[in-house]
């Protein structure tokens, strides 16, 4: 500090005497000199600060989190501090994380789940085999009939996930043609009729145009989808109970809906009626024969795949109406 006000009372007086200034004069420029050699390191340690507030802190964090992210921690978030483009960038972060955590989640859930399904018919295809070789059981055709249906059950459940994993990733190829939705929904009927009268259910079809009513689509993709929302009617409509199915069009967009009268689904669990294996919804469960459990999952992906959309409306013993909305436009649909 000394050697700055020597050094300055030094510069003022050289400056003084060059330019013929007064005493006055050379302690002004001193005063001035010795603020400015003050100021500016106090300046650059302010700049300095700010600079490591605004940039180097919030760049430490992000480079922390993601090597916490790296060794499996999902559940980091970044305090949105520093500059604007360091907020924006921690609040991205954290959306990233929020679904990798989401869908790490999805992912345990869908192994324990399967798990689940697999363990039931493999037990008794195990119980049957074992039972057959012990002596407890003949290998007549009863239980060979039931295991080989155990065995059937598989094959359907490992088919729909593959299906529902190609269906999810982009990959599952559609084959898009021309398709006469009358005559699609009146196939599904009719493939249909002999499961609805065996449960004591009025199947209706009903296509709401004299026009010809046409979309581009996959044909066997369409007929799946529609006979999963139709057999998921059946298996909930008690005897007496009706199923309509109907189509129409709607501006740019065929409207397919598959309405039934059965018990109906509870409001709180109508957002999951299309997750996989939801043991919480009853029309997604499959025992007593009920399916894989994956049959409104796979409709769902499928509508998509067509560049459409599905939802569902229901009432508690009322019934429960899908509807599917397909564009006519084949620019529309996604592959």
């Amino acid at each position: 500090m000394l050697l700055v006000a020597g050094g300055m009372a030094i510069f003022a007086y050289h400056i003084t005497t060059y330019l013929g200034g007064t005493d006055h004069v050379a302690g002004v420029v001193w005063l001035s000199g010795c603020g400015l050699a003050l100021a500016f390191p106090l300046l650059a340690v302010a700049i300095v600060s700010r600079v490591v507030r605004s940039y180097a802190l919030p760049l430490a964090d992000v480079m922390t989190a993601a090597d916490q992210v790296a060794n499996g921690d999902l559940a980091v978030r970044l305090e949105e501090r520093g500059s604007r483009e360091f907020q924006q960038l921690a609040n991205s972060f954290n959306r990233m994380t929020a679904e990798l955590e989401r869908t790490d989640q999805q992912r345990r859930n869908l192994t324990a789940d399967i798990a689940h399904e697999l363990r039931t018919p493999l037990h008794i295809i195990q119980g049957n085999l074992e039972g057959i070789l012990d002596g407890i059981y003949e290998p007549d055709a009863a239980h060979i009939t039931n295991t080989l249906e155990e065995t059937r059950l598989l094959a359907r459940l490992i088919e729909d996930l593959r299906l529902l994993t190609l269906a999810e990733s982009g990959e599952l190829p559609l084959h898009i043609d021309n398709v006469d939705v009358q005559e699609l929904v009146t196939d599904v009927a009719t493939s249909l009729s002999g499961q609805a009268e065996a449960s004591g259910v009025t199947l209706t079809v009903d296509v709401a145009t004299t026009a010809p009513l046409t979309m581009q689509g996959d044909a066997l993709r369409l007929d799946q989808v529609l006979s999963n929302l139709v057999t998921n009617a059946l298996r909930h409509t008690p005897a007496g109970g009706q199923v309509m199915l109907s189509a129409g069009q709607q501006e740019a967009q065929v409207l397919i809906t598959v309405r039934d009268t059965g018990s109906g689904i509870a409001a709180a669990d109508l957002p999951f009626v299309f997750d996989r294996f939801w043991k919480g919804d009853r029309a997604r469960t499959h025992s007593s024969g009920s399916g894989s459990g994956l049959g409104l999952a796979i409709a769902r992906q499928l509508v998509e795949a067509h560049g459409g959309t599905i939802a569902v409306t229901s009432e508690i013993g009322k019934g429960t109406t899908f509807t599917a909305r397909f564009p006519t436009n084949p620019e529309s649909t996604t592959r």
